[in-house]
């Protein structure tokens, strides 16, 4: 008995699909665009990248990541400084804790303590050029005039500034403001200075 191929049962012939021409246009289109669409980034990325010496896409994926990596790097060693550089600005400065040479001078009102109960209580902060000052006082007319006055002597551009009643006989008044260029002061300075600005005040006062 002789088997013809194919009559064979249970068993099936694969036979190859064909696209219709339509639908092969349709691959061959697609295919095109998405590769277009690639070179296109390629071209995109390396216009970014610097110093590229090679334009195929290996090399450019290669520098590319080597950019990237020395970006994290630059960016990592700018976060600690300004992170140093906040730390180290910090002040904060009460009454008790800063004199000046009008300290030790005789006056009725500092030998009964009337003088330093009037004095301000100060807070500078320095981050580079920027200045955030914070003063609580008893509430006096002429005073935040006077101490916009003295800021501004020192070399400061008030950018912001403020003054809230708080209790029934105190402000507290909060300044922004940039220093000028080639000027630096420390806040602890800019502190010790305010202070000498405020006992001036109230002595004439």
């Amino acid at each position: 008995m002789v088997i013809q191929p194919g009559n064979v049962q249970g068993t099936k012939r694969a036979y190859p699909t064909t696209r219709s021409p339509s639908s092969a246009q349709d691959h061959i289109m697609a295919e095109r665009k998405r590769r277009e669409k690639l070179s296109q980034r390629f071209v995109a990325l390396s216009a970014i990248v610097p110093g590229l010496k090679k334009m195929d896409k290996a090399s450019v994926l290669g520098d590319a990541i080597k950019y990237l990596k020395l970006l994290q790097e630059r960016v990592k060693v700018l976060e600690e400084q300004t992170k140093k550089r906040t730390m180290e600005s910090a002040v904060l400065v009460k009454r008790s804790q800063v004199s000046s040479e009008d300290d030790s001078s005789s006056c009725n009102k500092n030998s009964d303590g009337q003088l330093d109960h009037m004095l301000p209580e100060i807070e500078a902060r320095v981050s580079d050029k920027d200045v955030l000052i914070r003063i609580h006082v008893e509430e006096c007319k002429g005073f935040v005039h006077k101490i916009m006055s003295e800021i501004e002597n020192l070399h400061l551009c008030i950018v912001n500034s403020s003054a809230v009643p708080f209790g029934t006989s105190n402000l507290d008044i909060t300044i922004i403001a940039k220093m000028e260029d080639e000027f630096c002061i420390t806040a602890k300075d800019l502190v010790r200075k305010l202070r000498a600005a405020s006992m001036k005040f109230f002595k004439d006062a």
